[in-house]
This record gives structure tokens, C-alpha cells and sequence, in this order.
């Protein structure tokens, strides 16, 4: 038998994602992600209770998904003929493709929310610092591996390479959506590679 409690508000979550990849957190009222949802205002309060926790819930959802995506992304198993240095240089091509695309919703929900909510709401920066962290930890444990492997140069810190790695990405991707052009995004794809280097 269906959840039709977790569905509901699934689809009012996917709703408002939609919505707020387009015009940020704060751009969208309520009675818009209402309409969107096609609920009324007392459902969602009976869901979320308040908009910042259905923020807070949104990105927690995002957070959660993406790590699934990260995971067959890096999987050895189920990508048995490629390298960890392979695996993340696919990570970071799709990375490049899917934040120069013009299809809203495909681009990262922390590049797009992280500079407006870090100062209005803490329980969402919170959500966002807690996601990146896990996103940074399981790319380290694939230079990990890639080390261990020999398919990266041995002089690599796993955690901070990691993390140089995704604070340059998120930097080009604001940085790609002011110019409006790949130019940030293929010079961090550059230093990556370098970064990457197999020894």
C-alpha cells in the first residue's frame, strides 16, 4: 500500500524545486508553490508547518539525492573498467555540462540557494553546509582509493584535495552564471585534470 502521506509531500517538494531553480527561495511566495503544488495553504502547514522548514526539508531532499547520484557515479562495482581517477573526471564533466545548461532544474541547488539563505535562515545553512560536507567525504574516499589504486599521484591529501576541488567548482558555477558562458567551468576542469594527474 502507497504512502500517500510521502507522496503528497514529495510532489509539493518537487513542486517547489522547480520553482525555486528558476527564482531562488525567496522569489517564490507561498500561494505561488501552493498553485504549483496544487494544494491548499492548510495542507502545506499541516506538511511543512512554515516555509523555512519546507526549505530546510527541500534541501534535505536534494542532499539526499544527489549523494545516491554520487554513489553510482563513483561505484566500482558498476563501473568496473574505469578508474577512480576516471570516475571523477566523469563527476566533474557532468558537473561542467549540466551548470552551463539552460534547463534550470538541472543546476546544482547549492550553487543556486547557498549565498541567499547562508544569512536568512540557519536551519537551511545548516542543511546546505551538512550536504556539501557529505558530497566533499565521498569524493575524498575516491581519491582514496585512486591513491590506494595508483591511478593518482600519492602526494594527494584525500580530504583537501577534496575540498579545494568542490570550492572551485562551486566558485566557477557562480561565477559561470554571471558570465553566462563555460569559460569558469573548463578552467576549473583544467586544474582538475592537472590536480588529478596519475602518477
Amino acid at each position: 500500500m502507497r504512502d500517500t502521506y510521502a507522496d503528497t509531500k514529495l510532489s509539493i517538494l518537487q513542486a517547489g524545486r522547480r520553482l525555486i531553480a528558476h527564482k531562488g527561495f525567496t522569489g517564490v511566495g507561498l500561494n505561488e508553490l501552493l498553485t504549483a503544488a496544487d494544494i491548499p495553504k492548510g495542507s502545506f502547514y499541516h506538511y511543512f508547518g512554515s516555509k523555512e522548514r519546507y526549505g530546510r526539508e527541500l534541501i534535505e531532499q536534494y542532499v539526499d539525492e544527489y549523494l545516491l547520484t554520487l554513489d553510482k557515479t563513483f561505484d566500482a562495482d558498476g563501473n568496473a573498467n574505469s578508474t577512480a581517477r576516471e570516475r571523477l573526471l566523469t563527476y566533474w564533466g557532468y558537473w561542467l555540462e549540466t551548470q552551463c545548461c539552460e534547463i534550470a532544474e538541472h543546476k546544482c541547488l547549492v550553487v543556486k540557494l547557498s549565498a541567499e539563505v547562508a544569512d536568512l535562515s540557519d536551519d537551511m545553512r545548516v542543511a546546505l553546509h551538512s550536504g556539501t560536507e557529505a558530497f566533499i567525504a565521498r569524493i575524498a574516499d575516491v581519491i582514496r582509493t585512486g591513491v590506494a589504486e595508483g591511478s593518482l599521484h600519492t602526494v594527494l591529501e584525500p580530504y583537501r584535495t577534496a575540498q579545494m576541488l568542490y570550492q572551485m567548482w562551486l566558485g566557477a558555477s557562480l561565477l559561470s552564471k554571471l558570465s553566462r558562458d563555460r569559460e569558469a567551468l573548463e578552467s576549473a576542469m583544467d586544474v582538475t585534470r592537472r590536480v588529478l594527474v596519475a602518477p
